[in-house]
């Protein structure tokens, strides 16, 4: 591994403990769900106990609540490694949503502390069929009745939601008449696996990340009560802002992780096969597609971890998280797509693990907010300093 600069000794340890788990724990199981679309339980139930023998899970949580208080540059490392393995089996490493620290009262003995205990598994819901990017477009909602909330709607494209106990789930509970026409009020609910009105369905079936399923959440007059509010009622907003702002750097540092691995591949490959009577890295078609693919590695990963660092600093982050998700995201396209042309055909073939890279990366442009959105992010950012 590069050492990046002005990374300390330990931040360099944490990054190598958490690759030769990976090496070690994950690797040998990915042909096995890759094959299947299936993580036996024995080997998530496997991944997860060795995970806390580590000390590693929900290492994203303050020692507030017993866990390793990572920074955000510490945890854009640990995320950076788990990059490198299979997504369905690196979700039992255990990182559960930090948007639970907004638990409160009953709330933190009931969901927080089991979460972060590794008791029980949540996952969050906002995506629908109608409402991707457009949050305030959502139309899964909740109206009072009572004293209680009662839930109509669809949510899609959770993952997570097949393993977990209960779900964070993202409603419109209310609307506002603004100059530019309605605007949705939204609140944050939690909601356990098992509660009347409330099904937890098979997704579709995605050429990415096979085994790391998308589920369907259908709610049929679901009763709630307040007592399972996330923050404040009509404050979800707050809720994400506070909590949600560095999910997009999950999706930046695990596409470093994973081209490191494609990268690696490629390496091997243009030092050891031979053409026309010569190594292929001596070709100057193959030397300089490498020389491309490290330069961007390198820049997605120093982008990141830059963009961490201003979260640890506390300084304002937005446009640097979305710059680090766009690039990294885009640049992991790249990367796969250039190791594939140098393999040749064999590139293509499901006996080596690229074709999957390549299908895998498809998906990190689009989830956790478009390439599009990001640049709209970027852009906004820079042009409302000027007044435009």
């Amino acid at each position: 591994m590069p050492v990046i600069y002005g990374l300390s000794e330990e931040q360099l340890m944490i990054a190598d403990t958490v690759r030769a788990f990976v090496e070690k724990e994950i690797y040998p199981h990915e042909e096995l769900v890759e094959r299947t679309g299936e993580v036996p339980r024995e080997i998530a139930d496997d991944i997860k106990a060795k995970t806390l023998k580590l000390g590693f899970y929900a290492c994203n949580f303050p020692e507030s609540v017993g866990c390793a208080g990572l920074s955000h540059v510490d945890f854009a490392l640990v995320e950076r490694e788990l990059g490198r393995g299979s997504m369905a089996l690196n979700h039992f490493f255990g990182r559960p949503q930090n948007i639970l620290m907004a638990c409160e009262g009953d709330q933190v003995e009931r969901y927080l502390m089991p979460a972060v205990r590794g008791e029980r598994m949540d996952a969050l819901a906002m995506t629908e069929p109608g409402a991707g990017s457009d949050i305030r477009g959502m139309k899964c909602a909740a109206r009072r009745d009572g004293g209680d909330w009662l839930v109509n709607g669809t949510k899609h494209f959770i993952s997570g939601a097949d393993h977990a106990d209960f779900i964070i789930v993202f409603m419109a509970t209310g609307e506002d008449q603004t100059p530019k026409g309605p605007k949705k009020r939204i609140t944050a609910f939690l909601v356990d696996r098992g509660t009347p009105g409330f099904t937890i369905r098979d997704g579709y079936k995605s050429v990415s990340h096979r085994g790391y399923k998308n589920m369907i959440l259908e709610f049929d007059d679901c009763r709630l009560s307040d007592a399972q509010v996330l923050g404040q009622v009509d404050g979800g907003f707050a809720v994400m802002n506070t909590w949600l702002y560095a999910t997009r750097i999950t999706v930046a540092t695990m596409s470093v992780g994973r081209a490191r691995r494609v990268f690696d591949y490629a390496l091997d490959y243009a030092a050891t096969r031979e053409q026309f009577g010569q190594k292929i890295g001596k070709f100057q078609g193959v030397s300089f597609q490498i020389a491309d693919m490290i330069t961007e590695i390198d820049a997605a990963d120093l982008l990141t971890l830059a963009a961490a660092d201003r979260l640890d600093q506390g300084l304002p982050a937005n446009r640097e998280i979305a710059s680090a998700k766009l690039f990294a995201s885009e640049m992991l396209a790249r990367v796969t797509d250039t190791a594939i042309q140098l393999h040749g055909g064999m590139g293509l073939m499901e006996d080596y693990p690229l074709e999957r890279f390549w299908r895998d990366a498809r998906v990190e442009r689009i989830w956790d907010g478009t390439s599009e959105i990001q640049r709209h992010i970027i852009s906004r950012d820079l042009l409302r300093a000027l007044g435009a």
